[in-house]
């Protein structure tokens, strides 16, 4: 949905900053995607919007590799920071690695969080939600994020 060539996102939020809705219509296209860095700013990806199977999602590309996640994630992980108050530690697994407890990507793939479990979608690919959802949560202005080269945390806006 747009209002004055302005892309609102479906997952609107009334307590997401409102620099979160005034995302440039042209951004986050697969045509014109977010350009990201990890948060050790060693790596770039890029991320977009799209409908896949009827579903909004992030698509996530590094090199190659192509990973999908809900794009509810967003919102979701915004409000569970909000709510934690403090910063949190990112950690970073694949799929087939346990996650750090405490830490984003626990929270991306626990039966307690909103979707009750991955909000990565790609099977063998679900991992790595605390790596590349939280560089997007900063350049939409959700949150801040450290970039040290290792054990990087989140706080939200």
């Amino acid at each position: 949905m747009t209002l004055n060539n302005v892309l609102i996102p479906r997952v609107y939020n009334a307590s997401l900053p409102t620099n979160f809705m005034t995302m440039a219509t042209e951004q986050g296209t697969k045509e014109n995607p977010w350009k990201l860095k990890t948060p050790s700013l060693s790596s770039d990806f890029t991320m977009h919007k799209e409908v896949k199977d009827n579903k909004e999602v992030l698509v996530c590309t590094v090199g190659k590799t192509v990973l999908y996640y809900d794009y509810r994630c967003l919102a979701d992980l915004h409000a569970m920071l909000k709510k934690h108050g403090d910063w949190m530690e990112l950690g970073s697994a694949d799929e087939q690695k346990p996650a750090k407890d405490g830490t984003i990507e626990a929270w991306g793939r626990s039966e307690k969080n909103p979707v009750g479990g991955w909000y990565g979608l790609k099977k063998g690919l679900r991992g790595r939600f605390g790596l590349y959802v939280p560089p997007l949560m900063e350049r939409l202005g959700l949150a801040d994020l450290t970039h040290d080269p290792k054990g990087n945390k989140i706080r939200a806006k």
